[in-house]
């Protein structure tokens, strides 16, 4: 009720309220998804077409001008009123209309969202990512991105064809919605591309939400009976661990991906791979013949020959070993009370560690590795010779046990 003295303020309208509510539901937009929606709305009540960023200006040109004429007037002034005089001050107004309400929820959807999966659209990513990262840097935390590629999406869609494609994607949308957590955010940022931010996660935590979300998506197509073995890959990095752009983060976390697409599958497989770097390296000088199969090179030492038991896949023996000196790389040894080793260099079957005592190493052990080219991997090793090195420290070289 208003009070002696008060000036009568008559309830507004349906139509200024739905207005109103515009205002309300625009303030939570990002800018560029707001000036997405307002390209639209303006087009269809007065027939303009304006840039998304004329868009958000003449918007803001309009509630200024709403507040001008109501503390002028002494009373409240409706939008519609201060939208009608900026627009036709600006010889815009043609023929006013006003949008209803289920119309503006649709084009504020259409904005954000990729039609098929329901999912949040690439245009939204890029703007959330530079927005997620602002707010890692500025409070200290990590952030991890993740892309996740359909594996054999396409043909799917040549042997079952495009609908049971589409069903394939929309079951992988909802596994990710599923499977994330409250603060997780996902994105369908191409054909059969996704993509999560996941604030405050650590490597460990994204690669174990990657392969929680792949079991699942798994379970999910199976009942499809499909004769393809239908997967989502993946690819992850961390800010600041990997780097602390965009782009950086992205890049890496695209050749990860590509690792695992072309390093072999298997949900019990962990298997280090080699940097993009070295994949496309000149291939190195061939070894001196000899009757043996051939196996990894290792760097000349006391004890040259080894031991390892042979690798259950021909391919891994191709793989030569790749220096990490001057580099953060280490290991963590669970056996040894998380006491840490240097890793000197890692290859397709094992890994070189820098000790200085190598007596209370036992011949099998666990650790967590951590080098620059890889998340965080837990590791079984087995230890195969031990030499000196000039420093007075020692060399252990280790091979990886299935």
């Amino acid at each position: 009720m208003p009070q002696p003295g008060e000036a009568f303020q008559p309830q507004p309208s349906a139509e200024d309220s739905f207005l109103d509510l515009l205002i309300e539901t625009l303030e939570g937009l990002d800018e560029s998804v707001r000036g997405q929606f307002l390209r639209q709305y303006f087009r269809t009540i007065a027939q303009i077409d304006l840039s998304e960023a004329q868009s958000n200006e003449y918007w803001d040109r309009i509630l200024t001008r709403r507040t001008e004429l109501t503390e002028t007037l002494g009373k409240r002034v409706s939008l519609k009123t201060a939208m009608v005089d900026v627009l036709a001050s600006s010889n815009f107004l043609r023929v006013p209309i006003l949008m209803e309400y289920a119309e503006f929820k649709k084009l504020q959807i259409n904005a954000a969202t990729d039609a098929l999966t329901g999912l949040y659209n690439r245009r939204l990513f890029d703007e959330y990512f530079d927005k997620e990262l602002n707010r890692a840097k500025r409070y200290g935390h990590q952030l991890a991105v993740v892309i996740l590629d359909l594996h054999k999406l396409k043909e799917v869609n040549d042997r079952h064809g495009h609908l049971q494609g589409d069903q394939v994607l929309q079951l992988a949308a909802t596994t990710l919605r599923n499977t994330l957590r409250a603060s997780d955010f996902a994105f369908r940022i191409g054909g059969d591309e996704f993509a999560l931010l996941l604030p405050q996660t650590d490597p460990e935590q994204a690669i174990t939400l990657c392969r929680r979300v792949r079991a699942q998506y798994e379970a999910e197509v199976h009942p499809l009976k499909l004769d393809l073995s239908v997967t989502l890959d993946f690819g992850a990095a961390v800010y600041p661990q990997d780097g602390d752009q965009k782009g950086a983060l992205l890049s890496l976390a695209d050749e990860r991906l590509y690792q695992l697409k072309h390093g072999g599958r298997g949900p019990s497989r962990v298997i280090p791979l080699e940097p993009v770097q070295q994949r496309e390296a000149p291939a190195p000088p061939p070894t001196p013949p000899a009757p043996a199969p051939p196996r990894v090179v290792v760097p000349p030492a006391p004890v040259t020959t080894r031991a390892p038991k042979a690798a259950p896949h021909s391919e891994q023996r191709k793989w030569e070993r790749v220096s990490l000196a001057g580099t953060k790389a280490h290991a963590v040894l669970s056996d040894l009370g998380q006491k840490s080793a240097n890793v000197i260099d890692l290859s397709y079957g094992g890994v070189a560690l820098q000790l200085d005592k190598v007596e209370e190493l036992p011949d099998q052990f666990s650790a967590v590795l951590h080098v620059p080219i890889l998340p965080p991997v837990r590791v079984v090793l087995r230890k195969v010779y031990t030499s000196r090195l000039e420093s007075g420290r020692a060399r252990v070289g280790c091979a990886f046990v299935s």
